[in-house]
């Protein structure tokens, strides 16, 4: 699936709301690290550098994403496709 450049963006926001909708935080932070998902303080944290490409943060949201178990959530079959379809590389 190719994703255009200007979608990037869009499912960026569109996943933020679904963690979000699964209980977590998600934080833009700068610093020197990749991201991810962690627990801060008993709270679901996703924190991605605010620094990384659109492409990364949307690739960290979507493995944070999994890891926070929204398999067993409704999804647009869009935004479905592009979580497991970036999930397997």
């Amino acid at each position: 699936m190719k994703i255009k450049e200007k979608e990037f963006e869009t499912i960026l926001q569109d996943l933020k709301q679904i963690a979000q909708e699964l209980g977590a935080k998600v934080r833009f932070e700068r610093g020197d690290f990749k991201g991810g998902y962690c627990i801060v303080k008993e709270d679901k944290t996703i924190v991605i550098n605010k620094l990384s490409t659109l492409q990364k943060k949307v690739m960290i949201l979507t493995s944070a994403l999994k890891d926070l178990g929204v398999e067993e959530k409704y999804l647009p079959p869009r935004i479905r496709e592009i979580i497991e379809e970036i999930n397997e590389k």
